[in-house]
């Protein structure tokens, strides 16, 4: 079955600050309002950019602020990578796909042109390299940082060749957070087309941050 992550058209170009099963699954460009725990923030990529070179090289780049201490929200330092990079001083963390269990363990990360594992419902929030904590203004409430570059080709979108000759591949990122340690892969639980927060609760999880949607361009050009 086509997953679709929205119901209505997608409009490129909106100022959005937000977040992100196979077939080719998109997420609308929306902004949520605050979560009842907690709230998230993505920097980049930014509502119709098109970004990074031969499909890799882009950037995602969140904060979660949730209301409890570091404690409750799981979290721990990490800096890593792929191959070599993995579990070395002075952060370790491994590297995968599914979800950080070690070090951010509710953090739920889809992009709808995955071409790796279960495809959109993949969660890809082990794919990230730094895990930092940048704001802890009282006892209860913590704000978690994540950074990810993407190295691999075609990993996230297609290469352009024959079959792809678009210059870019349309993709949407849909971003949130939940209580405990997140699914490695979210499924279409609620059977209305599309992957979404709503799945998340059918699928027994309490999500605890207000879910962000970008809809951007992966360039396939050097």
């Amino acid at each position: 079955m086509r997953v679709n992550l929205f119901k209505r058209p997608v409009l490129l170009g909106l100022a959005s600050l937000a977040l992100v099963g196979a077939g080719g699954a998109v997420v609308a460009t929306a902004d949520s309002g605050p979560g009842s725990d907690g709230d998230v923030t993505v920097w980049v990529p930014r509502s119709g950019d098109v970004a990074g070179v031969e499909t890799r090289g882009f950037v995602v780049d969140l904060s979660v602020r949730i209301n409890g201490n570091l404690a409750q929200t799981g979290s721990s330092l990490e800096l890593t990578g792929p191959g070599a990079h993995q579990n070395i001083a002075p952060l370790p963390g491994n590297v995968g796909t599914g979800a950080n269990a070690d070090h951010f363990p509710g953090l739920v990360v889809l992009l709808s042109s995955t071409k790796i594992g279960a495809g959109a419902g993949q969660n890809l929030a082990n794919e990230f390299n730094i895990t930092g904590i940048t704001d802890r203004p009282s006892a209860n409430e913590t704000e978690v940082w994540a950074t990810w570059i993407i190295g691999a080709k075609g990993a996230f979108a297609s290469l352009r060749d024959a079959a792809h000759p678009q210059p870019t591949e349309h993709s949407n990122l849909f971003v949130t957070a939940v209580k405990g340690t997140a699914p490695d892969v979210v499924t279409d639980a609620n059977g209305d087309g599309r992957l979404d927060e709503k799945d998340l609760q059918q699928m027994g999880y309490d999500v605890i941050a207000s879910p962000r949607k970008v809809s951007f361009e992966i360039n396939r050009q050097p």
